[in-house]
């Protein structure tokens, strides 16, 4: 693929990424077991339990998890065919993600 097919598919696969974090970790469907991941995060004894459950309430970290769930099915590489080629991406993705639901929070 040349360049500049792959920052459009850049460019919208981070937005389905974009998306679900966001709905995760800040719309009202949500908001029974993100308030559990919440108290989980904060008063269990376990170092590594309250890291588990705060993942699911900070949108940053909740969006390397989705775009490495997307990245396992779509298979996309950007500059590389190999594995450099998915770390890219796979930084990338989130970075625009993120880049969209901070503009997204702006406008809310």
């Amino acid at each position: 693929m040349e360049l500049l097919t792959h920052l459009f598919y850049l460019f919208v696969l981070a937005i389905p990424i974009a998306c679900v974090t966001w709905i995760v970790t800040r719309e009202e469907i949500f908001i029974e077991p993100r308030n559990y991941c919440i108290q989980k995060s904060k008063f269990c004894k376990s170092i590594l339990k309250r890291i588990f459950f705060y993942l699911f309430t900070f949108e940053y970290c909740f969006s390397h998890y989705v775009t490495l769930f997307i990245l396992f099915f779509i298979k996309f590489q950007l500059l590389y065919q190999d594995w450099r080629g998915y770390l890219i991406s796979l930084f990338a993705l989130v970075w625009i993600a993120n880049f969209y639901m901070g503009v997204f929070a702006l406008l809310d």
